[in-house]
Formats: C-alpha cells, structure tokens, sequence
C-alpha cells in the first residue's frame, strides 16, 4: 500500500510549495502555477503509468468524472458555498481511490473556474478540492466511511476545512498588515459560508451516495478500472 501513497505524498508537496509560491507572487502568474499544480495532480498517472499501462477507458473515466464534477457547479452559480463538486469527489474517490480522488478535484477545480474567472484563488481550490478527493481515498476503508451517517459527518467536516484552506489565500492577499485578530475576523466572516458548504455536502451526498455509488462500483468491477 506504501508504494501507491508515496506518489500522491510527493505530489501533495509539490502542491504545498506551489501554493507557498503563490503567496509569495501575490496576484501574479497564478495561471502558469494553476497548470504547473495540475501536472503536479497527474504526477501519480505519470507514475502509474511505469507499473502498468493505464487503459484509455480509465484516463477516459477521469476526464468525465472531473467534468461532472466542474460542470455541478454552474446551476448553483447563485448560491455560494452550495455546490455538490465536493460530493462528487468524494463519492469518486471512495470508489476508485485517493489517487482518482485527488485528480478528480484538483481537475475540477481548474477546469470549472474557466466558467467561474480564473485568479490566485485558483491553485489553493485546487489543492482544497485535491484533499478533500486523497483523505476520502484514504479512508475509505475505514468503518466509518462505509457507515452512510460517518460519510455524512466526513462531508461535513470537510465543508469547513475547505474554507479553512481557503481563508489562508485570503488572509495573504491583504495588505501587509497581519494580526491575529484579522485571522479571528477572516474566519468568523467564513462561518455561515462554511457552515453552507458543509450542510450541501451532507444534502448532495445524502442524494447521491446510494445510486451514484453503485453506478461506479459497476463500472469498476465490470470494466477492471482503476484498481491497484
């Protein structure tokens, strides 16, 4: 099991120091990070791909996933924080694994903000929606995450870190004046935008996870995708 975390391990601080970079460059060539993010995202396919040839149909899969994902968020444009992107990539990642999770929502990310505008939030949804995508993964093995109430409680809980990870990208895009309070009020202002997210993961989930979940299973088991 090692040998399959230590591609996503890297690829994660990869994504850490790009966001580091990021802040460190402010507004500027956030574009250029965004792509040099998503090879990052694909380091672990890239790496796959010298254990054993990834079939097209899988790489096919990913693509539609990341899409579905990136689409969802259009019709509810109107209402922030709520988007099923997060449902998507969990339910995704809890059946083809951290590794597609962690594609799937860092893709999704990128490619949705073509709709949304493109900026220096970028990379950090990226890097936000690649987690959500690899602790799902990771876990779901776990009692919890195959109990439908802990799936619910992990989406909850993770439509708060979400935001959380994203409150860092606001708070170093102020002017330089930092201060603990300003952290304070960053994160106070969030709450009912977090508290939003959080209660759509658990509404879109709750709507999804039985039918959605099976549909993909399906496609796994008869097609052999994505297995490790």
């Amino acid at each position: 099991m090692a040998r399959f975390r230590i591609p996503l391990i890297i690829a994660v601080a990869l994504f850490i120091a790009g966001l580091a970079l990021t802040a460190a460059l402010k507004d500027r060539h956030y574009m250029l990070l965004s792509l040099v993010l998503l090879l990052a995202a694909l380091l672990p396919v890239f790496i796959r791909l010298e254990r054993r040839p990834l079939e097209s149909r899988e790489l096919v899969l990913l693509a539609v996933l990341s899409a579905i994902a990136a689409v969802s968020r259009i019709p509810f444009a109107a209402l922030p924080s709520v988007k099923p992107v997060s449902a998507i990539v969990i339910l995704s990642a809890y059946v083809f694994g951290a590794e597609a999770g962690f594609i799937i929502g860092a893709v999704a990310a990128l490619v949705s903000n073509i709709y949304f505008g493109q900026g220096p939030w970028t990379p950090w949804q990226m890097f936000a929606w690649g987690m959500v995508g690899l602790s799902a993964g990771w876990l779901r093995n776990t009692w919890w995450m195959k109990k439908r109430s802990g799936m619910l409680i992990f989406g909850f809980v993770w439509g708060f870190l979400f935001g959380w990870i994203m409150n860092v990208w606001y708070i170093i895009s102020l002017p330089d004046a930092f201060s603990w309070g300003l952290v304070a009020a960053a994160y106070a202002s969030s709450f009912y935008f977090d508290l939003a997210h959080a209660l759509s993961n658990v509404f879109f989930l709750a709507i999804l996870a039985g039918g959605w979940t099976k549909v993909l299973e399906r496609f796994r088991k008869k097609y052999g995708l994505l297995q490790e």
